[in-house]
């Protein structure tokens, strides 16, 4: 029967600790101060067991979740890439008190971790103020480009809520279900321009929980561009959904 690397292994290392212990014995010519200090490694072979198993499993732990958060991160790059980038500026541009808050969205490169700190402080105190009205054709407009964006990402959506590592970021896929069930909303109803006021108004709380919700996981997102991927940060500046100048063009 063919031995596997681990049993070869064991084997090896009990035949050299035998071997060391003859050795040993040789040496000093005891056997008993042999056998008592055997007995006493042996005693506490237990305890460094037991941290040797603490150390190394939280050694793995750690590169587990660290991987999971990587993968995680490209998930979230994809979406906002896909969806996320395009529906904020949808969102901002309809928002009417943006401004107010433009300032904690045009990140710098000379941002440090208080800056973000202290933009999701402001960003959740800030009332966020989408209404749709039947008598507003800017609005009604928007709300027939915002459903034909994400009926048209539908599928996508559905699939980043079947990824399991989604459960690693809890705020992030609290998100995209309110993103996900404002595209809902949206396919259901044939005619947007059409609606009861009372309809609109529950539009309208649908499409501010997915803003509100999605500004605070960009701002973060960018967070974790600047401290690992500068390149991409780079982009994400110069596309940067609040800022009206914004191009991808390099002009510096």
């Amino acid at each position: 029967m063919k031995l596997s690397w681990r049993a070869r292994f064991g084997i090896a290392l009990i035949l050299l600790s035998a071997a060391l212990y003859a050795l040993y014995f040789v040496v000093i010519g005891d056997a008993y101060a042999v056998a008592v200090n055997g007995l006493g490694l042996l005693a506490f072979l237990p305890i460094e067991a037991l941290l040797v198993v603490v150390v190394i499993e939280q050694v793995i732990s750690s590169q587990e979740r660290q991987t999971r958060l990587n993968k995680l991160n490209m998930v979230i790059g994809a979406y906002f890439s896909e969806v996320g980038t395009s529906l904020l500026k949808a969102f901002s541009t309809l928002d009417p008190h943006a401004n107010k808050i433009r300032d904690e969205l045009l990140v710098k490169r000379t941002w440090k971790q208080r800056e973000f700190l202290e933009a999701a402080v402001r960003l959740r105190q800030y009332h966020y103020g989408i209404e749709y009205q039947a008598r507003n054709p800017e609005a009604l407009l928007f709300l027939e480009n915002l459903r034909y964006l994400l009926v048209s990402k539908r599928e996508f959506l559905l699939r980043l809520l079947e990824n399991p590592n989604l459960l690693e970021h809890e705020t992030f896929a609290e998100q995209l279900w309110a993103v996900f069930h404002l595209a809902e909303e949206l396919s259901y109803r044939t005619d947007l321009a059409h609606l009861p006021d009372t309809d609109y108004t529950h539009l309208a709380f649908d499409s501010n929980r997915a803003y509100s919700a999605l500004i605070l996981e960009w701002v973060k997102y960018m967070e974790h561009l600047m401290n690992r991927y500068p390149y991409l940060f780079s982009l994400a500046l110069r596309t940067n959904p609040f800022d009206p100048t914004a191009s991808p063009v390099v002009t510096e």
